[in-house]
């Protein structure tokens, strides 16, 4: 057989991306080699970086590598964000997003939004209860709004996080659902929920929209109560706290998750090998133990589900960021 020179050159071209093929095969099927870095948004110490520590481990033992929690603290979530999607595809750099994704663009704070990540999954999920203090007069959610609503705009006020926070925001929702303006209680900004609370049990603040979770400690030494809680269901560790909807017309809620992404366009095949690591992380002893101590929310969604439920968030926070007032 005569082999002419355009022959021999499809048949070198050929050969080696067959060769690439196997090449790149093979790597996918070793993935993980190395160790795996998962960003953390948020200072070290809090419940997000307590979240991603104990993922991390679980996922360890599923990966038979190490990951590495780092923390990206700065610009109210955005440079921990950022660090995330700029970070080869690889799967060696993934990150713990938080709700704040379905928020920042819309306060202007930064363009990225949901579609600049790679979903891979969610495993958490907290609903804000509505808390006030034990000597309030009100003793349902029904009974604290019906007064909102016949006082006048700022007659009530109400605390839990900073201004244009997950907490905030669903907050100003429920006011909405309930025919109100978003801004008709006054939101008085704090560092955080325990601050919140603080104030709350004092009588310097009428109502904190947090976690349950955040408020359990008050609510255990008796200083605070809450009425209700934002969820479709009953919270599991707190059964006895009923839902915004049984007490009220109302099946408005919403709430903070987090959940694991990477960068966009990461490959279809490592994606799937973390989702399935992740799926039996989430269900290990490790992390639901931990989870159920603290009295965190654990929600499960992969890949797919994740995606369709930050795309459905978006958009709901960010009616209510304009409504509220503070959409740049």
């Amino acid at each position: 057989m005569i082999m002419t020179n355009h022959s021999l050159k499809t048949l070198i071209t050929s050969s080696l991306a067959a060769a690439v093929m196997v090449a790149s095969g093979s790597a996918l099927a070793d993935y993980p080699e190395r160790p795996i870095t998962l960003i953390v948004p948020w200072a070290a110490g809090g419940g997000t970086d307590a979240t991603a520590r104990t993922i991390a481990r679980a996922l360890e033992e599923e990966l038979g590598q190490n990951v590495n929690v780092v923390n990206r603290t700065g610009g109210s979530g955005v440079v921990g964000h950022t660090a995330m999607l700029n970070a080869k595809p690889d799967g060696y750099t993934l990150g713990l997003a938080t709700v704040e994704v379905n928020i920042m663009h819309w306060q202007g704070l930064t363009d990225l939004t949901y579609e600049d990540f790679t979903p891979i999954a969610q495993i958490n999920y907290d609903s804000p209860g509505i808390q006030v203090a034990t000597d309030s007069p009100y003793e349902s959610l029904e009974a604290l709004v019906d007064a909102m609503r016949s006082e006048p705009k700022g007659t009530f006020n109400a605390s839990g996080t900073g201004q244009g926070g997950i907490w905030h925001l669903a907050f100003a929702g429920l006011l909405m659902d309930q025919d109100m303006p978003a801004d008709h209680v006054t939101w008085i900004p704090s560092e955080g929920s325990a601050p919140a609370m603080v104030e709350l049990a004092s009588g310097g603040i009428d109502v904190v929209s947090t976690s349950v979770p955040e408020a359990r400690s008050m609510i255990e030494a008796g200083r605070v109560k809450s009425l209700a809680v934002m969820a479709p269901e009953r919270l599991p560790n707190f059964p006895d706290i009923p839902t915004a909807g049984e007490v009220i017309d109302s099946d408005y809620y919403t709430g903070a998750w987090r959940g694991i992404v990477g960068p966009k366009n990461m490959d279809p095949e490592v994606v799937a090998t973390l989702e399935e690591a992740l799926e039996a992380a989430y269900n290990s002893d490790t992390y639901q133990g931990f989870m159920d101590k603290q009295g965190f929310g654990t929600e499960w969604r992969n890949a797919e589900e994740f995606g369709q439920m930050m795309e459905e968030m978006d958009g709901i926070l960010g009616e209510i960021v304009e409504q509220v007032g503070l959409a740049n």
